[in-house]
């Protein structure tokens, strides 16, 4: 077989067994409940760093918890750059932590905050339930929450 029909046969394979690396955002995307955090990423600039190495925990506001933040308080955020940046950033800790690693306590985020775990009747990130969790990606981990945090 030569080197081309290899590279042909693989491709294939990889198509049809769906064999594919999806990082944190083509996860988030897929997975149809996120449409506002992947546009406010794109927004923020900050898809790129969510496809980069990693590995990062996200925990990310399902379209449901943008749903809760006022349209006009929505759209002023999604038009302040800065602002959205540090918001999203709340959002995230380095490392891959799974549910089975959460401990009750503060964690440092990447946007430099700290956020408070509680795990006594299910986890929850300050005042956001977890409301689905350990949804793996090739660089981290989605852990879907019930409402947008936001730093202090």
């Amino acid at each position: 077989m030569t080197m081309k029909k290899l590279l042909i046969a693989t491709a294939v394979a990889v198509a049809a067994f769906g064999v594919q690396a999806k990082d944190i955002v083509d996860t988030a995307v897929a997975a149809g409940n996120f449409k506002t955090l992947a546009a406010a990423l794109k927004a923020a600039d900050l898809e790129s760093t969510l496809k980069g190495k990693g590995p990062f925990t996200v925990f990310a506001p399902t379209d449901d918890a943008f749903a809760k933040i006022p349209k006009a308080d929505l759209d002023a955020l999604l038009k302040d750059k800065a602002k959205l940046k540090a918001v999203l950033t709340y959002h995230v800790v380095s490392g891959k932590v799974m549910s089975t690693d959460l401990k009750a306590g503060t964690v440092k985020t990447v946007q430099g905050s700290d956020v408070m775990i509680s795990t006594m009747g299910g986890a929850m990130v300050n005042d956001a339930k977890v409301v689905a969790a350990d949804v793996a990606a090739d660089n981290g981990v989605i852990h879907s929450i019930d409402t947008v945090l936001m730093p202090k």
